[in-house]
Order: structure tokens, then C-alpha cells, then sequence
């Protein structure tokens, strides 16, 4: 039986914590929370949330509305909550009105691994940070997007561009050399949790693999550690960057004229993480003089890509509309994410994935 806010606690009891699902997580994965953690009080309701359009979808159809008593019946189901399981509706907006309307919401997960520019969005007074923690989840999108980290420099690396060139030109052109995986210097930018699953995989392929780090602690399937501020001098040395870094106001522009400025020409360019990293101004000259011989984009500054964007049409660019990450087993794999954190909650622990309330990362 699924429960609502209007359930009454058992009166020989105590209350337990109400979990509230904010988006259109499938049912199963609901009953699974329920079992996984039966100190808990799992509240859904199908019928209030926007309907899916493919697995994952966790903003839901944008054209659909709810009626106003539909509406209402949402709100009160999300200010119920100790817990959100999704911003309502992905929303920062509406995070940031039931922390206002509901003084016992205590943490809310974010269905985005970099959840902190959400939060930064919600602009929560201080008082609301201190009180409700979130949390991202960091980790569940590593796999497909180091395998579109690698395609990205397979891309690069085997001249996709030329080979497509002649081929739509029906030239059977004289043959050239191409790069291989395990003679290449690969840099990744970020090891986070999309980060380690790009090093891990470039390394199982024989690449070098270069990471950047603020610590200085060692990463298994990294054989350079770069201090950040080394960047440029590290991207100089380099067969191809991989960025996965979240957006942040620190990392804003990050890769821009001084980076794309040092490249060797030819350097393959990937980036998985946030748009906002890239200078596209820096990247179309780095382009257009060479330095960039493809640049794999799964993100861009401003999404959608605007109309006019000369990303759309440059040979050298490969474009992909923020979809690397989309797996049917991402619901899986948060909703276990969730459900770790959920018992580190209840037993009083330090929430795994806690975005930082100072740089929002």
C-alpha cells in the first residue's frame, strides 16, 4: 500500500523520518527503498508527477501542468518531507519554497551529479543550508560517460572528420597514420567520480593517463598527478584533455586561452562535465588554427545550443545534446546510492556526496 501525507503514525510508535519521492521514480524502485530501509516512511504518489518520457527522465514531460487541486496535493506530499528523494520537479525554485514552508526538511538528494549548481540556484538563506544538507549523485554516471570520453578520443585520435570527408566525397584518398590508444597522454581534468571511471578506463586501453588533483593523494588508473595550477603546463604534453569537472564560479572558463593557448596541435578535446569549463570563444579559435583537432562535447555553455552556435556546423566538432549519461540503470544505481545514504542518515552518519555550501561543488 502506498502511503500518503495524510497517513496517520501508528500511536505505539514513534514517527519515522517520511521520505518523500518528488519525481516519477518507477514503483519498483520505491518498494525497494521501502524494504531496503523499513525505518523509514517511503511517501509516493504516481498520479502528481510529470510523466516520463524515457528512462531517467527526471523532469518529466515539461508540456504536462497539473490541475490546481492536483497541485496542491503535490506541495503538501513535498512539505511533508524529512527527506526528498529529487529536487520537486528538478527544480531549484521549488527546493527553495519548501524549505521555506517546511522547517523539517533535513536533506534532499539531487538527481545530477553536479547537483551544487542547483543548489547555488535555489540561493537558500544560510540558516536553510546549515539545516538541510544535499547531496548529488556523484558516481552513478561514470560508466557511460568514460565510454563517451573514449569514443570522443577514438574519434580524434582514428580522424573521424577526414574519414568522413572523403567518404562523403566518394574519395578513396591515399592512406595516413593514426594515433593509437597506447602511445597517447591523456589528461583528465577532475577526478571525481566521473573522473576515476574516465582514468580507469583510459588506462585498461594502455593510455598514460594525467590527472589533475588539489590533495595530491594517489588514483588508481592515474600515472601523473598535476596540481591544478600546473594545467596549462600538463596540457602542453598531452594527446588529448578530458574535462569532467562540475560548473562552478572556480571553474568557469577553466579551459580557455591559457590552456587551448599551450596545446600541441592536433590535441583531442572531450569534455563530459559542466559546459560552463569551456571558453567557447577560446575552443573555436583553438579549432580553427589546428591546436583543437576535434573537440567531443557532451555539454555546451548554454543548453540548448543556440541556433546560431558555430559549434553546430564545424567539421572538427562532435556534438552530443548532454545525453552520454542517459542509462535505463541510472535509476538503479541512484536509487542504491540513495539508499546508502538514507541508512548514514538514520544512524546519524556524515551523508556521502554532501555538496559543499561555500564553492557549491
Amino acid at each position: 500500500m502506498t502511503s500518503t501525507p495524510e497517513t496517520p503514525a501508528h500511536p505505539a510508535t514513534a514517527p519515522r523520518p517520511r521520505v518523500v519521492i518528488a519525481v516519477d521514480l518507477p514503483e519498483e524502485l520505491c518498494a525497494r527503498i521501502e524494504q531496503a530501509e523499513p525505518r523509514a516512511e517511503v511517501i509516493r504518489d504516481h498520479e502528481l508527477y510529470r510523466p516520463r518520457r524515457f528512462a531517467a527522465d527526471w523532469e518529466g514531460d515539461p508540456a504536462h501542468e497539473r490541475t490546481p487541486e492536483q497541485q496542491q496535493r503535490y506541495d503538501a506530499m513535498i512539505d511533508s518531507a524529512d527527506v526528498l528523494f529529487s529536487l520537486p520537479d528538478v527544480d531549484p525554485a521549488q527546493l527553495a519554497r519548501t524549505a521555506s514552508a517546511n522547517p523539517r526538511l533535513r536533506w534532499a538528494m539531487t538527481m545530477a551529479a553536479g547537483g551544487g549548481s542547483q543548489l547555488r540556484a535555489a540561493d537558500l538563506t544560510a540558516e536553510q543550508l546549515e539545516r538541510i544538507a544535499v547531496t548529488t549523485s556523484a558516481g552513478a554516471h561514470g560508466g557511460p560517460l568514460a565510454e563517451f570520453a573514449l569514443l570522443g578520443v577514438l574519434a580524434g585520435a582514428k580522424t573521424l572528420p577526414r574519414l568522413q570527408a572523403h567518404q562523403r566525397a566518394h574519395e578513396w584518398a591515399p592512406r595516413w597514420e593514426m594515433r593509437h590508444l597506447d602511445r597517447m597522454r591523456v589528461l583528465v581534468v577532475g577526478l571525481g567520480g566521473i573522473g576515476r571511471a574516465c582514468a580507469a578506463l583510459f588506462h585498461a586501453v594502455g593510455a598514460t593517463v594525467l590527472g589533475t588533483t588539489r590533495s595530491g593523494a594517489p588514483v588508481d588508473g592515474v600515472d601523473e598527478l598535476v596540481p591544478i595550477q600546473d594545467l596549462a603546463a600538463a596540457a602542453a604534453d598531452v594527446d588529448a584533455i578530458v574535462v569532467t569537472l562540475p560548473g562552478t564560479d572556480a571553474t568557469t572558463g577553466l579551459i580557455g586561452q591559457e590552456v587551448l593557448g599551450a596545446v600541441r596541435p592536433g590535441t583531442i578535446l572531450v569534455n563530459v562535465g559542466r559546459g560552463t569549463v569551456v571558453d567557447e570563444t577560446a575552443l573555436l579559435g583553438a579549432l580553427e588554427d589546428g591546436r583543437i583537432g576535434l573537440a567531443a562535447l557532451d555539454v555546451v555553455a548554454r543548453e540548448p545550443l543556440t541556433a546560431d552556435s558555430p559549434l553546430w556546423n564545424h567539421p572538427h566538432v562532435l556534438l552530443s545534446p548532454h545525453t552520454a549519461a542517459l542509462d535505463s540503470r541510472e535509476e538503479e544505481r541512484i536509487t542504491e546510492q540513495f539508499i546508502a545514504n538514507l541508512r548514514r542518515f538514520l544512524d546519524g552518519e556524515e551523508l556521502a556526496n554532501r555538496v559543499d555550501t561555500v564553492e557549491f561543488y
